[in-house]
């Protein structure tokens, strides 16, 4: 049989990891002191250097606080839970888009910023998937997402260029109800969506946009939206940093 795949980090990065899934499960609850030096040196049975060394990697990602002369903590925010199907519907006639409504109801603060928009030769997957021939292009929406002013997600959306050009999806500023207000109103509903999810390391343009801290992977949803006759009328590729957020689905049994 072949040998089990072995742990071979620096120890001060395997207690890292098992405190980080205590702070994302919850059982280490936002607020909550850390436990003095001492304690974690028996629990893990090792030196106080490497378990400051622990710390700082989690202080770096931002799962911990360290207030001088008073102790360190858990962030005071756990990490949020985004529930797809809660911004399939399109917005009703003079709402914001969905995304930040849904915000608010959180008692946060949403807001968009427009990166780029313009017809492009999109990347092969989401050619693929809007069906496009050889050499086809599709209108690009790039736009950065914040939640309490920080920054919370970074949007690719293409369209098939029927649809889109010559309407407010081809207009660089941001579209009041969102791109499903204006579908709906070109008599392309959504319908449906599939979802694919991942995680990877950021690239440049992500880390410097999100803030991600070094090292932490970032959640990349590649979603794909259609209309009647399962026909795609967006492809939306949304990066979101791993440690903030979680996505949650609710199936229903067959």
């Amino acid at each position: 049989m072949p040998e089990p795949h072995a742990d071979n980090r620096p120890l001060a990065e395997r207690i890292a990891a098992e405190i980080r899934k205590q702070i994302m499960s919850g059982d280490w609850e936002p607020g909550r002191r850390v436990p003095k030096n001492k304690d974690l040196r028996e629990q893990f049975n090792t030196s106080n250097v490497t378990v400051q060394r622990a710390l700082q990697i989690l202080k770096d990602e931002q799962f911990l606080d360290g207030q001088p002369g008073v102790g360190v903590f858990v962030r005071s925010k756990p990490a949020q839970t985004i529930i797809p199907a809660s911004y399939m519907p399109p917005s009703q006639p003079g709402q914001p888009y969905r995304w930040l409504t849904e915000a608010a109801k959180r008692e946060q603060v949403g807001k968009y910023r427009m990166l780029e928009v313009g017809e492009v030769a999109p990347p092969v997957e989401v050619a693929r998937a809007l069906g496009l021939p050889d050499g086809g292009t599709a209108m690009r929406r790039y736009r950065i997402g914040f939640l309490d002013g920080q920054p919370a997600e970074l949007v690719d959306s293409y369209y098939p260029m029927d649809l889109a050009q010559g309407t407010r999806l081809a207009d660089r500023r941001l579209i009041p109800g969102g791109s499903p207000a204006v579908l709906d109103e070109l008599g392309y509903p959504t319908r449906s969506q599939d979802d694919a999810v991942g995680t990877r390391p950021a690239t440049t343009d992500e880390y410097v946009h999100l803030e991600v801290p070094r090292d932490v992977p970032v959640l990349e949803i590649f979603r794909i939206v259609y209309s009647d006759d399962q026909r795609p009328i967006e492809v939306s590729i949304l990066v979101k940093p791993g440690h903030r957020f979680k996505m949650g689905y609710h199936v229903d049994a067959p």
